[in-house]
This record gives structure tokens, sequence and C-alpha cells, in this order.
């Protein structure tokens, strides 16, 4: 929350900053709703930091509002409030540069129609995505035996569910996309050149979403084998039928002995290493591994033997 509250606050102040060679001073800040044309104004300082206190004390009055309640992680209603907020200031910003740009007078400053009405459609949108990208943890429900292996009565069903995240990763996904946002409002304001502009938009927006969907990681464990889901949204994910895993163990991995962090390839197999420790691990019938850095490595294993001998 904070890295991502930092970057838009440095959007809000830096957009108009960062052109202030081009635009005039004051700068049209207001438009008629009826005409549509520019009816008041602000000073380049004041256009800069309006937004920016709007944006500190939604943010604040978010942090305050979890912090007395004891949330340890943000609800959907702040996900989606904070993103719509976020979107909407942004683009605000962007269609007061993009008006005043290369104007001789705030007088003059073209209209913010269309920029208004498309920057509340995807404001909408990024509340209805970040409500689906925080979805409510499963309930988890274990089986009570702790040895390796275990004994699962003919006909009943079990899940054993496990998480993890990588806060770093998601940090680091964080800043990318805001970079890659960063870029796309350049572009969209005439900072920079189109082509370069939306190149580098692009690449950083891939590379944020790589990282994130290898930033958290969830195991399922059920008659039906393993599934491994990735990212937020839980996609891309991969499975592992019961008579195609010739077994399963817990094994305590590192990531310098994997290469790293992230999705690792290694002399030990594919290894999805988010932290160092224990890790699930499952060997194909073909030989292959893979690994899986999540917590009650040892109850997954011994449920997913139990579920391989069941269908051997």
């Amino acid at each position: 929350m904070a890295a991502s509250g930092a970057g838009v606050l440095a959007l809000l102040i830096g957009l108009p900053l960062a052109a202030r060679g081009r635009l005039p001073d004051p700068l049209a800040t207001h438009w008629s709703a009826g005409s549509g044309r520019p009816d008041g104004s602000l000073p380049l300082w004041a256009a800069a930091l309006v937004p920016a206190l709007v944006w500190a004390v939604l943010t604040a009055a978010v942090a305050l509002t979890l912090w007395r309640s004891g949330a340890r992680a943000l609800p959907r209603w702040a996900v989606a409030g904070l993103g719509c907020g976020a979107v909407t200031l942004v683009g605000a910003q962007v269609s007061v540069v993009r008006a005043n740009l290369d104007r001789p007078d705030w007088h003059a400053a073209g209209s913010v129609t269309g920029w208004a009405v498309g920057t509340l459609v995807v404001a909408a949108v990024s509340a209805v995505a970040a409500v689906l990208a925080v979805r409510r943890a499963p309930a988890v429900a274990h089986s009570v035996a702790e040895a390796p292996t275990m004994e699962v009565p003919p006909g009943q069903r079990f899940v054993w569910l496990s998480r993890t995240s990588n806060p770093w990763l998601q940090a680091v996904s964080a800043v990318l996309g805001l970079l890659a946002g960063g870029a796309a409002v350049a572009v969209l304001a005439g900072l920079t050149d189109r082509t370069s502009g939306v190149t580098t938009a692009a690449s950083l927006a891939v590379a944020a979403v790589l990282v994130l969907c290898c930033s958290s990681v969830q195991a399922r464990v059920s008659e039906r084998g393993l599934e491994v889901a990735f990212g937020p949204f839980g996609r891309p994910r991969r499975r592992w039928t019961p008579d195609g895993i010739a077994s399963a163990r817990a094994e305590h991995r590192t990531p310098a002995q994997v290469g790293g962090w992230g999705y690792r390839l290694s002399g030990l197999g594919t290894t999805v290493m988010l932290r160092g420790g224990a890790c699930l691990v499952v060997r194909s019938g073909t030989g292959r591994e893979f690994a899986v850095s999540v917590d009650d490595a040892e109850r997954g294993a011994a449920l997913l033997n139990a579920v391989a001998r069941r269908t051997g």
C-alpha cells in the first residue's frame, strides 16, 4: 500500500512539474459543464499540490480505518476505493495537463470532456478488477493426522490448502506497474515520443504482470490430485492428477540452492521459491520434480501420497 500510494503521489505532483515549460501559469483547472470551456484556474504549484493533498487525505483515512480495526490485509472496499481514487485523480491530472499544453493562456485551454468520461470508465473498471483481485481466503479443511503418510478412508473427501506470498516480489511488481503507468501517462500527455513511450510502457507492464504472477502461490491437494495456482487471480495453474504422481515429500530448500527467487529451473527440477524453508516436492511418473515453497508441506505431501496409493 505504501509503495503504490507514494507512486501515485509522485505522478500527481510530477506530471505538471515535468511539463511546466510548456504550460501557462496559472493553468485551467475547471471547465463549464454546459459549454465545456475553462472557467477556473490555479497557479501551477497549486495544480500540482491540490490533487496530491486529496490523495494523501484519502490514503491516510483508509490507513487510519484499517489501523483502528486491526485489519492485517486490505479489504475489498479499501482496494476498490484506493484504486478508483488513484485512477480518477491521475486521469484528471493528465486531462488538465493535456488541455493546457502549449496554450498561451489558461483561457485558451482545450476541452476535457472526452478525457473525463474515459477516466470515469477506467476508474470503474479498475475498482471492479481490484475487488476481483482481492479474493476472500478459502476455508482450510485439514485432515488430523500429522505423519508424513496417512490413511484416508475410501469415499472420504478432503482438501488441503496452503498459500504463500513474497512481499518483496509484490513490491517490485508494484514499482514496475507504476513505471508502466508513468510511461503511459507521459505518452497520453504528449511529453514523449509515442512509439518509444508505448514500447516502454508495454514492456514494463508485461514485466509487472510476470513478477506479480510469481509473487504468490496457492497449493491445493484433494482427491483430484495437486493444483498450484499463481498470482492474485489464481492464474495460470498447474495440475497433477493422482495417477501422474509417483511420490511427494517435504524438503528444505533455499534460494541459493535453486538459483534465486520466483519460478526457477535448476538441477533440482522446477521450484517456485517465495521463501526459504519447507517445500512441497512432487515427483511425476516421468521422474521430473516440481517444488513449491508453502507452509505445512509435510501434511500436503502425506495426503498426496495417500491419494497416489489409492489410485495406484
